[in-house]
This record gives structure tokens, sequence and C-alpha cells, in this order.
């Protein structure tokens, strides 16, 4: 074997002892639970949470050339709650829709812009869903491109 091809085989050793480490010892992501326990008034108050499908849509930018891929769960105040927001899941859909195009990249590449978009949406599905209570958003999944 060639001085050449042996430095060839220990640095892809290397790479791949390297890659298995950073897999390793990685944190491994679990699976979002379908309700949370949140201490509200010194109670703890078990929350529900409905994952919407994912949203792709096109920003509002000049060019039009970037989209907006985007997962969101619905944090409810109550579980008995999720039988509504399927029955009214269309217009759920449709509000989120109507508001996320009008979105520019400026608008929503920052942590203020996401904690805006998501109280625009909060106080919009709260404006018609008169008997469920939305009590907050969490992006699942939120990519620009």
């Amino acid at each position: 074997m060639s001085k050449k091809k042996l430095i060839i085989f220990i640095i892809a050793v290397i790479v791949v002892i390297a890659v298995g480490a950073v897999y390793f010892f990685s944190p491994k992501a679990e699976k979002e639970p379908e309700s949370e326990k949140v201490s509200e008034n010194n109670s703890e108050v078990i929350r529900s949470v409905y994952s919407l499908d994912t949203f792709i849509v096109n920003l509002a930018d000049k060019d039009g050339k970037r989209f907006l891929r985007i997962t969101m769960d619905l944090e409810l105040k109550d579980e008995s709650f999720a039988e509504e927001i399927d029955k009214r899941l269309s217009q759920i859909r449709d509000s989120i829709l109507m508001i996320l195009p009008t979105k520019r990249f400026e608008d929503i590449n920052n942590v203020e812009g996401k904690i805006a978009l998501r109280d625009e949406i909060i106080i919009k599905l709260n404006s018609f869903l008169k008997d469920v209570i939305i009590t907050n958003i969490y992006f699942v999944e939120f990519v620009i491109q």
C-alpha cells in the first residue's frame, strides 16, 4: 500500500469515528406527549396538544421565490376542546392560510417575528372558536427557503 493510500485510509477511519461519536452522543429527540403539565396558580393543570398538518406557503416577498414550511401544535385549555377543533379544522386551516402568505421573510426571520406570528394566529383562531380556548402554539417545524 502506498503512503498516499494509507493517509487517505486513516483520514476516512477518523471521519467515520467522528460521525459515529457525534451521532452516539447527540441528544435523542423524543416524541412530544399528547398532553403536558403546566403549573398554574400553584396547581397542576394538564393541557392537551392538537397537532396540525404541515403548511407550505409562498412568502409575500417582492421576488416571490421564498416559501415557508411550518408545522404547529395547538395547546388547548381543555382536552374536551379537541372534538370542536376536529369539527372546525377547515376553518382553522383556512384562517392560518390567510395569515401566513402575508408575511415577508423580514417579518418572521427572527424570534420577535415568530412570537408576533404566533400571537396573531392565536388571536385570530380564538376570535371565532367561541367554545375553545387556544392557550399557545408550538412551532414544531419552521423552515424558510
